[in-house]
């Protein structure tokens, strides 16, 4: 399998402490090696307009986990952290999703990969881009780069500046 995509996004409380923790989690679960993050980025909300605005950023590992078994690992790290489901694209803690597994095809009842949303939201290919611009999407057979160029969404995406890393980043690997 090649590289794995996790989203994370947070817009409630201390957001980029969010951030960091479910990457933290993510990198500590068994099966999973954290391989790059992207830069974090504010972002407007996105379905949901009428919320605070979110941290966004978009992670990159390798996982000997299933499909199935990831995504359970990503809802139970969203729950460990606080992530309470009451609105559909409601304010959250946390939001973790599988945005790439590899090159694979996932349709079922609860997972669906490549994301469903993920040419539709700037919000995830800026990101995505930074750290995959060519990286070809299956099933849309276009490349992040293109998808970013043709992406409609005009909600605001702008890098956000902290003072501190949220993850030692390894040596780029390629581009």
């Amino acid at each position: 399998m090649g590289p794995v995509f996790i989203g994370l996004g947070s817009n409630i409380g201390d957001r980029y402490k969010n951030l960091s923790d479910a990457i933290i989690a993510l990198d500590s679960f068994p099966g999973n090696e954290l391989c790059n993050i992207s830069s974090v980025y504010e972002t407007e909300p996105w379905g949901l307009k009428d919320q605070a605005g979110f941290l966004n950023m978009v992670c990159e590992l390798q996982t000997t986990l299933s499909a199935v078994e990831l995504l359970a690992a990503c809802l139970s790290i969203e729950r460990s952290l606080g992530r309470e489901r009451h609105i559909k694209w409601g304010p959250r803690s946390i939001d973790i999703d599988i945005l790439l597994m590899g090159y694979d095809i996932i349709n079922n009842r609860n997972l669906q990969v490549p994301h469903p949303h993920l040419s539709e939201r700037r919000f995830v290919l800026r990101p995505l881009v930074e750290l995959a611009p060519d990286y070809v999407v299956p099933g849309l057979d276009r490349s992040l780069i293109v998808l970013l160029d043709c992406c409609t969404d005009t909600c605001a995406v702008t890098e956000f500046k902290a003072g501190d890393d949220l993850w030692p980043r390894p040596p780029m690997q390629k581009m």
